[in-house]
């Protein structure tokens, strides 16, 4: 369980999911015989992968105002599943980590793991995508050279992120951090707790 583990796992979710590139393609998941853990990383970073896609695709301005809709749709569960990934991979760390009890002066993250692993696939699609742009051939030398040059800052906040994330996994082994799993408890998408939702019901 470390961040490079995490990226190639995520590389090979980006590419496989770029050897059809179509929002609507089956999720099939990884290998035969992977972890939990691994099929959890691939999963999480095929939904942002789809979700990376349909953002581009909504961002059309002749784009049909139904099929704008549809999609609106789409992305908003693709946020509730991406947030049940993340809080799914918490608890798999936690399991895995068996974390011992705390020392005295053991410090609380600003954020779970989960989240910081969300920030790192959500990277390497930047990276992906920004590679792209760095050699596409029908684009201008200044084009290129600009992506080139972001491209550069995003693979130096990769390393960081990446020793970030390793860091915090030793420190929690050790008891020098607390973990803690942030539940979202995202209330548009619940029935009961949405004002405009529940309101319809009791119209009905």
């Amino acid at each position: 369980m470390n961040s490079r583990h995490m990226v190639t796992i995520f590389e090979g979710a980006i590419t496989d999911y770029h050897r059809i590139d179509d929002v609507d393609q089956t999720f099939h998941g990884s290998e035969e015989g992977s972890s939990e853990w691994s099929e959890t990383l691939y999963h999480k970073c095929w939904i942002d992968t789809v979700q990376w896609h349909l953002e581009d695709i909504i961002r059309d301005p002749h784009i049909d105002p139904m099929q704008a809709l549809a999609i609106k749709r789409r992305i908003d569960e693709s946020n509730q599943n991406r947030t049940d990934k993340v809080e799914q991979l918490d608890s798999l760390i936690v399991n895995y980590l068996s974390p011992p009890e705390p020392n005295v002066d053991a410090r609380i993250n600003t954020e779970s793991p989960g989240w910081a692993i969300d920030r790192l696939s959500i990277l390497c699609l930047k990276i992906y995508h920004m590679n792209e742009e760095a050699n596409r051939l029908d684009a201008d030398a200044s084009h290129r050279k600009k992506c080139s040059d972001k491209l550069d800052v995003l693979m130096f906040q990769m390393k960081y992120l990446s020793t970030a994330i390793d860091q915090l996994f030793e420190d929690v082994s050790c008891g020098r951090r607390i973990i803690k799993t942030y539940q979202q408890m995202k209330m548009y998408n619940d029935d009961s707790l949405n004002p405009v939702l529940y309101g319809l019901k009791k119209e009905s």
